[in-house]
């Protein structure tokens, strides 16, 4: 495709079955919108937002809440207010049986209500005292074995005497030692009295009431099913995940943006397991190997690997060994001269391969490097594209602190309705890294027809990913070096938008019929890769990116 138009129109991609990939819309529909006069809002974040809500708003759907600090804390103690009134117990009370139920309300309610006797067994808050209580004299606290008054001796619901110095003691070790501390029993060994929040209220220092406090509000998120925190490195947020729906990507407000289901980066379309096997290639010791195997050969002597880094065929290893071998046939040098054929060729070699000698290991060798040479091939546009994201980031913010103020006083216009390049913006950020994950998709699908149908449908997207690119990075620059109002500059508005609109149309499809594990191609069996294939050659390989390059692609397979 040569020109703008036929980019705008490729989403469409044929008749038929290639209809799934269409978003059923026509280019008219989106060149249309701003005919009149009146001001149009063309973005769909407000203009206070910061970049990272923005990014998170511009999910196609939106299945989760991100939540402050005191966000987690006004929910846990919602829920510990709302468990303390239904069943009449307090609050340090209703904050035992919580966390030994994960922080579920309904599982409290239920397992009480089913057998309340036992609940309060379990959880340690019991409802009368294990030990006679003395109506006179003085009391042994059970630690430091010193008489203590009775008003000098602090006890739990199981009336174990111990006093004020040594519960300061006890809880001060135990918060100390680490979260643990949440479900601490009385120091009476075998008691299963709980110790709840108001002793620690009572004898922890203000410094360990703070470690305790971050303890007990880190529980709620780390116990809880629904609930993940941002892996981000200093990052306060966490992430409440609604369900409902196979997209697990989501954005903190922080602008990280990941999988609520594994936790690395957002992936889509890709599943964890192949992210997982993606990611652990890119860093796996394989890799080097499969590099030595394919560059290198083994000193015959003292079998270190050899780089050759010159023309001649004379080796000679590094020190302490210094052998002198030949790179072809990997004998001793001094056997060779010009009776075997000099020091650009190997007569030996050549005859010996023709006998079959080197078949084994040659085979080897060339498998090595072709597994490594389809690797580095993904591996570089996924990384590409990585890059360019970051840059796409960094461009969006320049353009929100720079470019969108010059750009109003220059052609006369309201920031407001210049909200149509902060989403193109925005939607090139979100393509680069769908695309980017198309790469590990592509690397680890199998089916030779379903790999011809992907990579059509993979340059289709970089190709036209690259034209909205190039229109809000090239084309805007004319309106802000420009002297004067423009009378172009709605023409380009309209162009934006409709590219816009579009290439988030085709990427969406595109992200569903990945997920969907290309199932058109299982049902039609032939007739898309046929149509694919009369595309592609009217096409020249489909758009100009680089996930067009299929015979690179074969060639690794």
């Amino acid at each position: 495709m040569d020109s703008e138009d036929e980019m705008l129109g490729a989403h469409e991609m044929g008749s038929g079955e290639d209809d799934f990939y269409s978003g059923g819309g026509s280019d008219d529909d989106y060149y249309n919108e701003s005919d009149d006069g009146d001001e149009v809002d063309y973005g769909f974040v407000e203009e206070e937002m910061d970049d990272s809500v923005m990014i998170a708003s511009h999910r196609s759907q939106i299945n989760y809440v991100v939540l402050k600090e005191e966000d987690i804390r006004r929910i846990q103690m919602d829920d510990i207010g709302r468990v303390s009134m239904v069943l009449s117990i307090t609050e340090a009370e209703a904050s035992i049986l919580l966390l030994h139920y994960h922080w579920s309300v309904s599982k409290v309610h239920d397992e009480w209500f089913a057998d309340e006797e036992r609940v309060r067994k379990a959880v340690g808050i019991l409802d009368r005292p294990l030990v006679s209580t003395h109506d006179g004299g003085e009391l042994t606290c059970g630690i430091c074995f010193e008489s203590y008054l009775p008003e000098e001796i602090v006890s739990l619901s199981c009336a174990h005497p111990f006093c004020s110095t040594c519960w300061t003691g006890y809880i001060s070790t135990t918060i100390n030692d680490g979260p643990g501390c949440l479900m601490l029993k009385c120091p009476e060994p075998s008691c299963p009295a709980a110790v709840g929040q108001d002793m620690f209220e009572k004898f922890a220092s203000k410094e360990d009431k703070e470690k305790y406090y971050k303890y007990f509000l880190r529980s709620y998120i780390e116990d809880n099913r629904k609930m993940k925190w941002c892996p981000a490195p200093g990052c306060e947020n966490a992430i409440e995940f609604g369900g409902g729906t196979s997209n697990y990507d989501v954005s903190c407000l922080c602008s990280r943006s990941f999988c609520w289901n594994c936790t690395e980066e957002a992936h889509r379309p890709v599943d964890c397991h192949t992210v997982a096997l993606w990611i652990r290639k890119n860093s796996a010791e394989s890799e080097n190997m499969n590099w030595i195997l394919a560059n290198s050969k083994p000193c015959p002597k003292c079998q270190r690997p050899i780089e050759k880094n010159h023309g001649c065929m004379h080796m000679t290893c590094t020190p302490p060994c210094k052998y002198e071998f030949c790179w072809l046939c990997l004998n001793a040098w001094t056997t060779h001269g010009e009776r075997t054929g000099g020091f650009y060729a190997c007569n030996r070699y050549e005859s010996a391969k023709q006998e079959g000698l080197y078949d084994e290991a040659e085979k080897r060798r060339e498998m090595a490097k072709n597994s490594l040479e389809r690797y580095t091939h993904y591996y570089e546009r996924w990384a590409s594209n990585q890059t360019s994201r970051q840059k796409a980031v960094e461009d969006l913010q320049k353009a929100q602190l720079e470019k969108l103020e010059k750009l109003s006083d220059i052609q006369c216009t309201p920031e407001s309705q210049l909200k149509f390049i902060t989403e193109a913006w925005l939607q090139i950020i979100e393509c680069r890294r769908v695309l980017k994950w198309t790469y590990a998709y592509g690397y680890y699908l199998p089916d030779h027809d379903k790999k011809q149908f992907f990579e059509y449908l993979q340059g289709e997207a970089e190709s036209g990913l690259e034209r909205l690119h190039k229109c809000v990075e090239k084309e805007l620059e004319a309106f802000l070096t420009a002297e004067g109002p423009s009378d172009d500059f709605n023409h380009f508005r309209t162009k934006l938008t409709g590219l816009t609109s579009i290439t988030k149309t085709y990427f969406e499809n595109l992200v569903k019929a990945l997920e969907n594990g290309l199932a058109d191609v299982d049902t039609t069996q032939g007739g898309s890769s046929k149509s694919t294939s009369s595309k592609s050659s009217k096409t020249k390989g489909g758009g100009k990116g680089k996930g067009s390059s299929k015979s690179k692609i074969s060639d690794g397979n």
